[in-house]
């Protein structure tokens, strides 16, 4: 049964890649924050206690507090770890596509078509959860996102020497907002398809 508003299947495989390392060897602590993705996505942050977590992983609650001060910590850590990998991610993509902007957009979208796909989990958890952090933590987030949305500028004027860096801004947010649909659309297509419909709809989005 799919579940309402988030379009996560409780029974699938587990996702949500950009919290590991080693997504084939995933660590305790990491396991601890797939299980939590999951749950706060299925059921908001607040309504998911740490004994909850715990019997997701298969461990008391208590034996959480070994790896996690607080839930608030687990939330705090997954919503850190993605904002610093996609920071990262693009920019890396972007250096090895080459100097046409064409491909470096190319790359972007792939990227995060990937990040979106994989991570559908981590994306509810982020647009309902974060203005749950505290604040100090909420401005780390913010400020690695920044950096991410900053290399999309960079990109999109290049793609579009004419546009004002406000525009490459909200073109480059409406981009995000297409491709990070997924966790309400996603399954609907087997994943090369849904891949190809999100890059070619984003590459329209980005460019037109």
């Amino acid at each position: 049964m799919t579940t309402v508003g988030t379009g996560l299947d409780p029974g699938s495989p587990a996702q949500d890649s950009a919290l590991h390392a080693d997504a084939a060897r995933p660590s305790r602590r990491e396991q601890i924050l797939q299980a939590a993705a999951r749950l706060f996505a299925e059921r908001g942050s607040r309504a998911v206690g740490v004994d909850d977590v715990g019997a997701a992983v298969g461990v008391t609650g208590p034996a959480i507090y070994r790896h996690f001060a607080s839930k608030d910590a687990m939330l705090a850590e997954m919503l850190l770890r993605i904002s610093a990998r996609l920071a990262d991610g693009g920019r890396e993509r972007v250096a090895a596509a080459g100097s046409d902007p064409a491909d470096q957009l190319r790359a972007l979208i792939g990227f995060q078509v990937e990040f979106a796909l994989d991570n559908p989990a981590l994306i509810v958890v982020h647009d309902r959860d974060l203005t749950s952090l505290p604040d100090a933590e909420a401005a780390q987030v913010r400020r690695l996102q920044r950096r991410y949305v900053e290399v999309w500028v960079a990109v999109l004027a290049r793609v579009h020497p004419d546009a004002e860096a406000a525009a490459c801004r909200a073109r480059a947010h409406a981009v995000f907002g297409l491709i990070n649909s997924t966790p309400h659309s996603a399954g609907r297509l087997d994943r090369p398809a849904m891949a190809e419909l999100l890059a070619a709809m984003a590459w329209a989005a980005a460019t037109t």
